[in-house]
């Protein structure tokens, strides 16, 4: 298992309340990411059914995953939403979709304070070689809109005016998939990263 804390928001600056926790399990056919989150509940939930794919949910309460080929550029991002909702974009050069809205096995609930949710990302969805990884948390509304990052811009290289950037690719950190499946583990070929 692999736990990652969101302590800042994504230039670099310490968060003023409990921080968004993500975890990974390794699952046969897939890669569970749990999630545990303070809830907004701002902006309000998505015009849509829980448990169906929501294109443009980085517009609400979300809580993001990123997984990169850094060689090729190639990447995944997984985004769940404490109302149920999720989105899966397969990403080639940074910010180039090719493919999303992807299915997703993925449960949330919430309490007044506090939401929870667990996702099982089937192995076809990630492309090869991934070694590096990054994740994310948004919410507010407005001038109160906060991008949170794991691994944010450094503070001394935050320009001003700079406006939040999730695709800065350059800031993702390493990451082994062996260190959750075993030395000897390799990721299933994926027919959809083979178009």
């Amino acid at each position: 298992m692999m736990e990652f804390t969101i302590q800042h928001e994504w230039n670099g600056a310490r968060l003023p309340h409990e921080p968004v926790k993500v975890c990974l399990q390794p699952a046969p056919e897939g890669l569970r990411m749990q999630v545990s989150a303070p809830f907004f509940n701002d902006p309000p939930a998505p015009q849509g059914p829980a448990g169906e794919p929501f294109n443009a949910l980085w517009n609400y309460e979300v809580v993001e995953a990123f997984f990169l080929n850094s060689e090729k550029e190639q990447y995944l991002e997984v985004e769940l939403g404490p109302h149920g909702h999720h989105l899966v974009l397969l990403l080639s050069q940074r910010r180039n979709i090719w493919k999303q809205c992807l299915p997703l096995s993925f449960q949330a609930s919430m309490s007044q304070e506090t939401w929870e949710g667990t996702a099982l990302i089937p192995w076809e969805y990630f492309p090869p070689s991934v070694d590096r990884f990054n994740a994310f948390a948004i919410h507010g509304s407005g001038p109160k809109r906060t991008y949170e990052a794991l691994y944010p811009i450094p503070e001394k290289e935050v320009q001003e005016g700079q406006q939040p950037d999730f695709h800065r690719l350059e800031y993702f950190r390493p990451f082994n998939f062996q260190v959750l499946m075993g030395e000897e583990w390799k990721v299933p070929a994926s027919s959809l990263w083979k178009m």
